[in-house]
């Protein structure tokens, strides 16, 4: 029976991971479901990692507005070096030790002092996030695309972070062995003198209980980034490693489309250095209808995507009052792809035609055209999220797929297809234009 505990945390452990395995195959599964896109990181490996470093790990763009980048780091760095108290609380429970690193005498004080500071730290932190989105109400949490389970979804992450962290110096305040080595105890060791009545029993049960309870709450929490916003702590590291490193809003060109170009400019003679090939298929479709047409980072965009709402406030489109909001065109890009990836799981593996798509069903052709290409929200975002990539695919699908463009553009576009510009004036009429 002496093992029974060390079972039962094997058998939570290795189910916990077990989900957690699952749903990253899942991940990966729907994030494959994008075409292909030939990225050669053996190129510029060292400008990617550079990206990933600053971007990602050092919070380069985060900081950019101080206050909440501040915020954002206090739990960002406590995230990472309270969960290395986790390996103590896994090599603990799997072979039936207690505080198996305590050896390491005063540095592991040390560490257990700085976990407790930044435990601190971090209620501080949530506890102002969660001022600033329910009580202050900042505008750009509260478009309607953030009604509903987005809203809910960022207040659970502010309330797992709360329970954690205080369950962590709860832990350490009812360790009487912990509390009598009497280093690392920097906070815990203010909370004791409530419990220092307890028996020695009552105290050894309430540590247990909250041993467990921290490490089943981490381990729930885990699974959870799954159906959450918060996926971006796993993906925001491969994100800015493969975002692109062209020049903001460059739209790629269509094979198809360049060999038809290049032959015609051979006809005339006008360009007789460009080769054709002869071996490029006609393509099946132009632009993006629905996710599957999205390429694969354009994906893994939308899975990225924090919901922090900046793209959407300085987006000039959404100032003004249009439709649009870059935020909640990755929030329906990532809705679209979880509907289709269902879709696959209940068909054994087969997707079966549900009638919708990305355009009309989940975007609207207004929100689409209200974009000024501006790059605003490029720029902007903390992640190297490219919502714009995905509204030039779409408005490439309506203009060369379905012809439905404004008729202002169509307008333009028919000029210069007649005249060489955008104007409605004949071309022998050029040298008068400036009159």
């Amino acid at each position: 029976m002496s093992f029974l505990p060390n079972i039962i945390f094997f058998i939570v452990l290795t189910t916990s991971i077990g989900y957690f395995i699952s749903n990253v195959i899942k991940l990966r599964r729907n994030i494959n479901l994008g075409i292909d896109l030939d990225i050669d990181v053996s190129k510029d490996s060292k400008k990617r990692w550079a990206n990933m470093a600053k971007i990602a790990l050092g919070q380069s763009k985060m900081v950019r507005r101080p206050i909440s980048g501040a915020l954002h780091v206090i739990v960002y760095i406590g995230f990472i070096i309270i969960n290395i108290e986790l390996l103590e609380i896994v090599i603990d429970g799997l072979f039936g030790t207690h505080r198996i690193f305590s050896f390491m005498g005063g540095f592991y004080g040390f560490l257990i002092g700085t976990f407790e500071i930044f435990a601190i730290l971090v209620l501080v932190s949530v506890s102002i996030f969660w001022i600033r989105r329910n009580i202050i109400k900042l505008k750009r949490f509260y478009e309607d695309s953030m009604k509903g389970w987005p809203k809910l979804d960022a207040d659970l992450i502010l309330y797992f972070e709360i329970i954690l962290m205080s369950l962590f110096l709860l832990m350490n305040t009812t360790d009487a062995s912990f509390q009598q080595m009497n280093t690392g105890n920097i906070v815990s060791g203010y909370i004791y003198p409530f419990f220092e009545n307890y028996s020695a029993n009552t105290l050894h049960l309430l540590e247990r209980s909250f041993w467990w309870m921290h490490i089943v709450g981490i381990l729930i929490f885990l699974n959870y980034l799954y159906f959450s916003k918060h996926l971006h702590i796993l993906l925001a590291f491969p994100n800015t490693f493969y975002a692109s490193l062209e020049e903001k809003g460059k739209m790629s060109n269509l094979k198809s489309v360049t060999n038809e170009v290049n032959l015609m400019l051979n006809e005339m003679g006008s360009n007789p250095t460009e080769t054709i090939d002869d071996n490029i298929n006609e393509v099946a479709k132009f632009g993006a209808s629905d996710v599957s047409d999205l390429n694969w980072l354009q994906l893994l965009n939308s899975y990225s995507c924090t919901e922090c709402g900046r793209c959407t406030s300085v987006c000039p489109a959404n100032i003004t009052g249009k439709k649009l909001s870059p935020r909640k065109i990755m929030m329906m890009t990532r809705d679209r792809l979880e509907e289709v990836g269902k879709n696959i799981d209940s068909n054994k593996g087969v997707l079966v035609d549900d009638g919708k798509k990305l355009i009309d069903d989940y975007i609207t052709r207004e929100e689409i055209w209200a974009c000024t290409s501006c790059n605003a929200c490029v720029e902007e975002c903390p992640i190297s999220i490219d919502p714009m990539s995905i509204i030039l695919e779409m408005r490439r699908y309506l203009v060369m797929e379905e012809a439905s463009a404004p008729s202002e553009l169509n307008n333009m576009m028919s000029n210069i297809e007649n005249n060489g510009a955008p104007w409605p004036y004949n071309q022998m009429d050029r040298l008068n234009w400036n009159d």
